[in-house]
C-alpha cells in the first residue's frame, strides 16, 4: 500500500469536526427546513447551510440536517454531531444495527413493519460508514448557541416553502 494511503486511512490522521444540526416543520407533515453548522476547531473554519421541502416531517428534516452536513465533508473525518433530535441520535447509534440485520424492518407487536423514513436512514447509514461519528444530544431551545443558530437557519428555510 502506498505510504500516503496508509496515512489517509490512519484514524489519528482524520480531521476532527463538529456538526451542529436542527430541523423544523410547520405542521407535521408540512413545509419543513433544516440547518447545519460545520466547524473545524483546529483551523477555525466554519460553514453554514440550510434547505427544506414543501411537504415533509420534523424527523425527516432532523435527518436531512445531519445527512447534508456529512455530505459537505470532503474527506473521512472524526465527527461530533450535536443535535437536539433523540430520534436521529438513537436511531443512528442504537436502532439502525437491528433494522439492518432485519432487512430494514422493525417489530411492531407481533408483526414486522418497514422502518419509517428508510431511504433517509439508508442514506445516513452510508454516510456514517465513511466517518468516525459520535452523537451528542442537547436540549433544544435551551440557549445552546449553535443549536439556536441551526434552528434559525431551519425556520428561515421553512418560510421558503410556505
Amino acid at each position: 500500500m502506498p505510504e500516503d494511503q496508509s496515512v489517509e486511512e490512519s484514524p489519528q490522521e482524520k480531521p476532527f469536526v463538529q456538526l451542529f444540526t436542527d430541523g423544523a416543520c410547520s405542521g407535521n407533515p408540512g413545509p419543513g427546513g433544516w440547518g447545519f453548522i460545520l466547524k473545524h476547531p483546529a483551523s477555525g473554519n466554519e460553514k453554514e447551510s440550510s434547505g427544506g421541502e414543501s411537504e415533509t416531517t420534523n424527523n425527516q428534516m432532523e435527518m436531512m440536517a445531519v445527512i447534508s452536513g456529512l455530505e459537505a465533508l470532503s474527506r473521512s473525518s472524526k465527527v461530533e454531531v450535536v443535535t437536539d433530535s433523540v430520534y436521529v441520535a438513537k436511531g443512528s447509534q442504537e436502532w439502525m444495527p437491528n433494522w439492518k440485520k432485519n432487512g430494514w424492518r422493525r417489530k411492531e407487536g407481533k408483526s414486522w413493519k418497514p422502518v419509517k423514513n428508510v431511504e433517509l436512514w439508508q442514506r445516513l447509514d452510508e454516510l456514517l460508514s465513511q466517518h468516525e461519528v459520535r452523537f451528542t444530544v442537547v436540549k433544544g431551545h435551551s440557549g445552546h448557541p449553535e443549536n439556536e443558530r441551526c434552528d434559525e437557519l431551519a425556520v428561515a428555510a421553512v418560510q421558503l416553502y410556505k
